[in-house]
């Protein structure tokens, strides 16, 4: 599997798989262009086209390619084999003959790419890990007496970089937390949405318990998942759509528990390894698995980065990740109005804390289960490609076309 180095990446949302990817495929091909090219055509396809103008799809292909004479082509109606989200990019000159064969990327999820013969196109260069599934990873962890977070460490190639590295995600998660907790001007797109990160951990405030540390996990979460809806700089924990469960997890134990920051930071090494697998075995895109594929994954991120800070086995640790993907199967993407705001906020808000409660189910036994992690990601990637295509991240079914028919009544 990959390097958590090119799981968690860096840049602004709203959407890993429709804007940051397309952003990039835009840079690569840029790179490859003729000097006499005096037109780009892009064509957006599938799922990229459905939802792509709510994910400012065109914006950041328009900003990848830097070039003043683009056209942008939505074709929704077409979807390639490979994968829902493919761009294809065409140059010519100016006399319209086109000057190299096309160029075809597709953007699986995490904004990350492959191209037209598969391949796949890692945004950073750094060596991966061994092994694809946390059976082997831990077979390995317990015969050589390693945590999950030591596993990472020891197969990275350099220990200094990758603490800077990590810092740079902490802090980077951290501040976006931070930031979204003061806004209080409304989301861009057309539902107007307020923003309640703000107002959430007021209430939160107001009580005490149980209900108090809910809130409060829900606000941080909901806070850095608002900053990603506005095209704020976010860390993909593992996508952009999903990126305030993590986050809002761990700043809750940093702010409210005074856990010390290399604890942090090994969490996000552990959760971050349970997220490459699940790249590694199915799949983090919406548009191909739905949202259990994000939301999903990064609540069992997020659920065994809190076991190991609670002190959990490793048993314990993948019980809690496993748990959080099991009962999160089956979870459509279906954005309204293609925008990465709703459910995909409240999602981010809920699933928190469904981390939280994930974890603490898991101290309370043993850590015996009998689902393992890898049987429950095989099973969440088949749920997602038997899932109808209305339900992944097209936004022609769902809440989605609940939401667009209310509003085109009006």
């Amino acid at each position: 599997m990959n390097s958590i180095r090119v799981l968690y990446k860096k840049g602004c949302g709203p959407s890993s798989s429709h804007s940051m990817g397309p952003k990039r495929a835009a840079a690569l091909f840029k790179e490859t262009l003729p000097e006499n090219t005096s037109k780009i055509v892009v064509e957006l396809l599938g799922s990229l086209a459905l939802t792509g103008k709510g994910h400012l799809t065109d914006r950041a292909v328009l900003e990848g390619l830097d070039f003043p004479n683009t056209e942008i082509k939505w074709r929704g109606e077409t979807f390639l084999p490979h994968h829902p989200n493919a761009l294809v990019f065409h140059a010519y000159d100016k006399e319209g003959k086109e000057l190299v064969p096309p160029k075809t990327f597709y953007s699986v999820g995490g904004g990350d790419l492959e191209d037209e013969k598969e391949n796949f196109l890692p945004s950073v260069i750094k060596s991966g890990y061994p092994h694809d599934s946390i059976t082997e990873v831990t077979e390995f962890c317990r015969k050589y007496n390693l945590t999950y977070y030591e596993y990472v460490a020891h197969f990275e190639n350099d220990a200094n970089g990758l603490e800077a590295f990590l810092n740079d995600v902490w802090q980077t998660m951290k501040g976006c937390v931070e930031e979204g907790l003061k806004r209080d001007d409304p989301l861009p797109g057309d539902l107007k949405l307020a923003r309640r990160a703000h107002k959430l951990r007021e209430k939160a405030n107001e009580r005490i318990g149980i209900v108090r540390d809910m809130n409060l996990v829900s606000a941080y979460a909901q806070a850095a998942s608002e900053q990603n809806a506005s095209g704020a700089n976010i860390i993909t924990s593992p996508t952009c759509g999903s990126c305030g469960i993590l986050p809002g997890v761990l700043y809750y134990f940093h702010r409210h528990y005074n856990i010390p920051e290399e604890n942090i930071l090994h969490a996000i090494m552990t959760a971050g390894l349970f997220g490459c697998s699940v790249v590694a075995r199915a799949s983090i895109s919406g548009s191909q698995v739905g949202c259990q594929g994000e939301v999903g994954t990064a609540i069992s991120m997020a659920a065994a980065a809190t076991a190991q800070l609670w002190g959990g086995s490793m048993s314990q640790i993948e019980y809690a990740a496993e748990i959080g993907m099991e009962h999160t199967l089956g979870l459509t993407c279906d954005p309204v109005f293609g925008l990465v705001q709703v459910p995909c906020i409240e999602r981010n808000a809920l699933g928190a804390v469904r981390a939280l409660s994930a974890a603490s189910y898991s101290l309370a036994t043993d850590g015996m289960h009998l689902v393992r992690f890898d049987d429950v990601i095989d099973v969440m990637y088949a749920t997602g490609i038997d899932m109808q295509s209305k339900y992944r991240e097209t936004a022609q079914g769902g809440l989605a076309k609940i939401m667009r028919e209310r509003f085109n009544n009006r």
